[in-house]
């Protein structure tokens, strides 16, 4: 009896799998990343749904304006578009942006969404203030130290503040559906360098279809604003926009399945 057993090898050992002692070391490990994604799974998400019952965003989702502003402010809805229910955007000649604040601290980098344009703005232009509008934007709102903003600039950005019924974060990275740029180029608003854009999508992407999007906030973050800053900071808040304000003009966006981690 001993010979048999010592000719047969290592008896089965208990694993997740079944397998045999050899291959325990694989297999601890193997539950172990089982484990950990299981956790992330059933970790709480970031960001809230946007859609809720009725037919306004779900909070803690809320609408933004500039400081002082008197024009209209961008209309953000709950719509039902192709089976589902998800968030409408409207500009007409109007600025705004629903913001989701977040806890102080909050260290993520991966943001995705998916979204679709319906009605674009062939005036936009970029590159100047009275072509600086955007059919539909998503941002990522960084807790930049105000110490690290050029002084003008830091000036300028506590002036603002002090007009602001809530506060202005020192470094937004803004990906955006541009009517006339080619996707990966980078731009500085035309008013403020505290917002600086990736364009996604440009004038090669269909109208009317859903496109998917995934970004390593961290990473754009350090591609804008690496001039001001040696590591990503903490995020204070993502938000949804458009503006169609200096054109003058109207588009009509959608968004949803906005998702951080």
């Amino acid at each position: 009896m001993g010979a048999d057993v010592a000719a047969a090898g290592p008896r089965p050992a208990e694993t997740c799998g079944g397998r045999k002692a050899w291959d325990m070391k694989r297999l601890f490990w193997a539950c172990a990343l089982a484990v950990m994604a299981g956790a992330a799974r059933s970790a709480p998400p970031l960001l809230a749904a946007l859609v809720a019952n009725g037919d306004s965003p779900a909070a803690p989702w809320h609408g933004v304006g500039m400081p002082g502003q008197t024009k209209p402010l961008t209309r953000f809805t709950i719509d039902g578009l192709d089976g589902r229910r998800v968030l409408r955007v409207d500009a007409d000649s109007s600025y705004g942006h629903l913001v989701h604040p977040l806890p102080a601290g909050t260290r993520a980098r991966t943001l995705s969404w998916r979204w679709r344009l319906d009605v674009p703005i062939p005036r936009s232009n970029l590159l100047q203030k009275d072509g600086d509008d955007s059919p539909v934007k998503v941002c990522a709102l960084f807790d930049l130290p105000i110490a690290a903003v050029p002084f003008v600039e830091r000036q300028l950005l506590r002036l603002s503040n002090a007009r602001s019924s809530e506060a202005l974060p020192a470094a937004s990275v803004c990906y955006v559906w541009d009517a006339h740029l080619a996707p990966g180029t980078l731009v500085e608003n035309a008013f403020t360098r505290r917002v600086r854009f990736i364009v996604l999508r440009g004038p090669e992407s269909a109208l009317h279809t859903w496109l998917a999007e995934r970004r390593d906030v961290a990473a754009d973050f350090m591609r804008l604003f690496g001039d001001e800053a040696a590591a990503p900071p903490p995020l204070v808040g993502i938000s949804v926009g458009a503006d169609a304000d200096n054109t003058q003009s109207r588009s009509l966006a959608y968004v949803d399945e906005i998702d951080l981690r």
